[in-house]
């Protein structure tokens, strides 16, 4: 099964997707963990996305789809795996249809989760707050600005 899971920060992507990965013995790919992920191990990546990332904007196109080309190639991901985060853009949605296709693949099923905005903000400042009062650091994307720039693809014709 290969599936994409989107909606907007906040709605329970990461949440449903770990679900989801656990009952079907696939992966959870989630572009934003591996971006942080790079990050914390000074890879290039990581290097190249970081200051984009600390300004709370979208790391370019071009470096997310090819982290998620190489990370699909995977052994652990030959069964299926759960995007989360991934496409965010039309151009990402398109980039990834042509990415599958070269691959052979595609996508079986896309999954939408819509939360009114005030929800969505409201478990943003609860997480922010209880990350917090964990004495960890909040994401510096936790914050209205960025959740109000955040857009959501469409998908009419992604992994066909």
């Amino acid at each position: 099964m290969r599936l994409i899971l989107f909606g907007p920060p906040g709605a329970g992507k990461g949440t449903q997707a770990q679900r989801l990965a656990e009952s079907h013995s696939i992966p959870q790919l989630s572009t934003g963990d591996m971006l942080r992920g790079a990050v914390t191990n000074d890879a290039e990546i990581g290097r190249r996305a970081k200051a984009i990332m600390d300004r709370g904007e979208l790391v370019p196109d071009e470096v997310v789809n090819q982290m998620v080309s190489d990370r699909i190639d995977q052994e652990d991901c030959r069964k299926g795996f759960i995007l989360d985060g991934f496409p965010r853009t039309v151009a990402q949605a398109e980039a990834l249809t042509a990415m599958l296709e070269q691959k052979g693949d595609k996508i079986d099923a896309v999954i939408e989760l819509k939360v009114e905005q005030a929800s969505l903000i409201a478990r943003m400042e609860k997480r922010v707050a209880d990350t917090l009062a964990a004495g960890g650091t909040a994401r510096r994307d936790d914050n209205r600005d960025t959740f109000a720039r955040c857009s959501v693809p469409a998908f009419d014709g992604v992994g066909r």
